[in-house]
């Protein structure tokens, strides 16, 4: 049985807040947004982390193609990660897409790798999102 991850109501953040929030490093995110558009496996990862290194070594060994975004290390550019990480509601870095849907870190892709669900998805076609279909 899934769960729905429980967030705080938009009614419950102050307009001013909202906005900066809405404001929050928007050109990281439409980077991210468009890399995943854009080739059908991204990784968004960091310098220095070794779950970023492992999840890219895994997939190149299985033959996949990747389009890496790297946005600092621990000691740099973290308000860019928070800001990804707010968007995709993943808490940690690497954070694998697969045509446009986020499979998660390093466990989650190994394990759909193993399971073939990962390759699957690869190798279907685009989904088409509600702006695309429209």
């Amino acid at each position: 049985m899934m769960t729905t991850r429980t967030v705080l109501e938009p009614s419950r953040i102050a307009p001013a807040a909202a906005s900066k929030l809405q404001r929050f490093h928007t050109e990281t995110i439409a980077e991210v947004a468009k890399a995943i558009e854009s080739h059908p496996i991204v990784v968004v990862g960091m310098a220095q982390n070794p779950h970023v290194k492992n999840v890219r070594k895994t997939l190149k060994e299985a033959g996949l193609e990747v389009h890496y975004l790297e946005y600092g290390s621990y000691f740099s550019e973290w308000k860019k990660r928070l800001a990804i990480k707010q968007w995709s509601g993943w808490p940690t870095f690497p954070q694998v897409f697969v045509r446009g849907v986020l499979i998660g870190g390093e466990a989650l892709t190994k394990a759909a790798l193993a399971d073939g669900t990962l390759q699957a998805r690869a190798s279907a076609p685009p989904a088409t999102t509600a702006a695309s279909a429209s």
